[in-house]
């Protein structure tokens, strides 16, 4: 992995997004299926991305997901981003998922880990520095 360039901004504490799990989202076992779950850290890492330097980005990658409990109808699903790294054209940002119960709406159970990887594209659709003033 290339050294980071750019120092990330501290993450914030509340979620970059939270959404309520409903039954159009499951799955044959009646559990909330493993692509909408990526597809709202995919969300949640962009939001995260933007934060960070207002560009377009797209994905690259999704790296090491886990996913350690099933999310059910009802659950109340907390997406927190972090970015970890900044490189030139590239950032990096590592999602926790939590999901609320809804019949135990104070406790909060870890369900999901993720790393996504973007890039800054300008409107030709090629990379571009996340920070300005780069040398290329």
């Amino acid at each position: 992995m290339p050294a980071p360039i750019h120092t990330p901004k501290p993450p914030r504490p509340e979620p970059a997004i939270r959404v309520v799990m409903m039954p159009r989202d499951t799955n044959g076992e009646g559990t909330i299926f493993g692509g909408v779950i990526l597809s709202y850290i995919d969300q949640a890492g962009f939001v995260e991305a933007k934060r960070q330097a207002n560009h377009r980005y797209v994905t690259v990658c999704m790296d090491k997901v886990d996913f350690k409990q099933p999310v059910f109808v009802g659950d109340l699903l907390s997406l927190y981003a972090e970015t970890s790294r900044i490189g030139r054209t590239s950032l990096t940002v590592k999602i926790n998922a939590f999901a609320q119960r809804a019949n135990d709406p104070e406790t909060a159970v870890p369900v999901t880990e993720a790393e996504v990887t973007f890039v800054a594209v300008g409107d030709e659709g090629r990379p571009m520095p996340i920070r300005q003033g780069q040398r290329d």
